[in-house]
């Protein structure tokens, strides 16, 4: 099968209605990643080698989206709306290339197993000329029942055209078909109109192929891989088993989740082994760990590079471009963003590091930020290796801080540092003494003054 092309055909043209969004359904998300992107990369992983999305509301919006996700895929807009069978003659152009393979699929169906796209393929290299992906729901009330015999389909018969017999039925239609490339155009072709709706539905290919003697089968998906998103309380459900099957795929692979069901993943989430993940932690798009990290609590990290052994949080904010070293640690309450933090360096609590480096072995106290930001320009810091910033320190940008320099505690920082030297930045303490009191005095006698008078 590895040698024979294949185009995935993603119907992705429905208003989507039941989510009560603007948005086209299919550009929801999932893990961070529009729920089409997960039906695409599900046929790439099947050995798709071409890629027709037919689009329908908000197609330009939809083009945009897919240069992201489906670089190469050519786009097709359906007018109308008449039918599924119509919906895939609306990629005709495509179709008619002279593909091995036609896999027929379903923008909002974004937990299809690559596996199960891959079976019915399967089916066709052995001479199907149609193989429909099928799952048994815990309930068949509503779906379309599979009809067989002697191992053949013979019918996908909706669910009110069924005979009481046919209803006992548990194995169902889950839309997803594959197609002989060189019957597709011939079979689309001659699905009809003539039912209640006057739609053109793919179904029908299932009896126009028996008629002509060809080989129609069935393969079976899972109830999960097969669930279809049409409202947000689904994307929800669909979320939860996406999820699941992350976090069960990390800890097989030798992640420590402590908690699992608070941990978020996002869709290209990579984790090394002996990485120890605790509670109500947040990864969002575009996060690398190491092995042997430790990200405590309640952490927030998106877009950064944590090296092997770091310890990062609790509570910590890690911001796209955040990159550390071996063994850095990033603490309680700090925000990093578009910033590296060499090996060992330490960033232990209250602190916000930005569009800076801070060198090996550093060590940053409480309460320090790098002014980064005038309003109008980012600007960089530059904090050199064993270098050590004081409690409540502001470092204003742009600004080198010399290998070894100290900062001490309190100060403002508006002018670089020589490897090696002590900088203060702050006025210097003046005591007087017995002035503490007479302050009290005299604001007490003033609040007492106030209050006679308002009596």
């Amino acid at each position: 099968m590895s040698q024979r092309s294949c185009l995935s055909v993603i119907l992705a043209a429905g208003e989507g209605t039941r989510m009560k969004s603007a948005m086209p359904k299919v550009l929801h998300a999932i893990a961070g990643l529009p729920l089409v992107a997960h039906v695409v990369k599900a046929a790439e992983a099947a050995g798709a080698t071409g890629l027709a999305l037919v689009i329908g509301h908000g197609a330009e919006e939809m083009r945009k989206a897919a240069q992201k996700f489906a670089p190469r895929a050519e786009t097709f807009v359906q007018e109308r709306r008449l039918g599924t069978a119509h919906a895939v003659l609306a990629a005709r152009e495509a179709i008619s290339k002279g593909y091995d393979d036609i896999l027929v699929m379903f923008g909002d169906t974004p937990l299809i197993d690559a596996g199960a796209l891959a079976a019915a393929r399967q089916k066709l290299a052995e001479g199907a000329a149609v193989a429909v992906i099928g799952f048994r729901p815990p309930n068949p009330t509503g779906y379309g029942r599979l009809v067989e015999k002697g191992g053949r389909l013979v019918a996908i018969r909706e669910e009110k055209d069924c005979s009481e017999e046919e209803k006992k039925i548990g194995f169902c239609n889950a839309g997803m078909m594959a197609v002989a490339g060189k019957h597709a155009l011939r079979l689309l072709d001659k699905v009809g109109n003539s039912n209640a709706k006057g739609e053109f539905y793919l179904t029908d290919i299932v009896e126009i192929a028996g008629a002509e003697g060809l080989d129609v089968v069935a393969t079976e998906a899972s109830f999960e891989s097969a669930l279809g998103i049409n409202n947000r309380a689904e994307l929800a459900e669909a979320e939860g088993i996406w999820q699941g099957r992350r976090r069960r795929e990390a800890m097989l692979s030798g992640v420590t989740l402590i908690a699992p069901e608070t941990v978020y993943f996002s869709h290209d989430t990579e984790i090394g082994a002996d990485t120890i993940v605790e509670p109500n932690v947040w990864f969002g798009p575009g996060v690398k760990i190491a092995s042997g990290a430790r990200i405590h609590a309640f952490s927030h990290i998106e877009g950064a590079t944590i090296a092997s052994n770091c310890d990062v949080g609790p509570f910590a904010r890690l911001r796209p471009g955040a990159d550390l070293k071996q063994k850095a640690k990033v603490g309680n309450f700090c925000e990093v963003k578009q910033a590296t933090i060499e090996e060992g360096a330490k960033v232990n609590h209250l602190t916000y590091i930005g569009d800076a480096r801070v060198g090996a072995g550093a060590n940053l106290g409480a309460g320090t930020i790098t002014c980064n930001y005038d309003g109008y320009s980012k600007f960089f810091t530059d904090i050199g290796e064993g270098a050590f910033v004081g409690s409540n320190s502001s470092l204003v940008a742009p600004l080198t801080i010399g290998k070894g320099g100290y900062i001490a505690s309190g100060s403002v920082i508006t002018e670089s540092v020589p490897d090696d030297a002590l900088a203060f930045g702050r006025a210097r303490q003046k005591t007087l003494p017995g002035k503490g009191r007479e302050l009290r005095e005299r604001f007490a006698s003033a609040a007492a003054a106030k209050k006679r008078v308002a009596e």
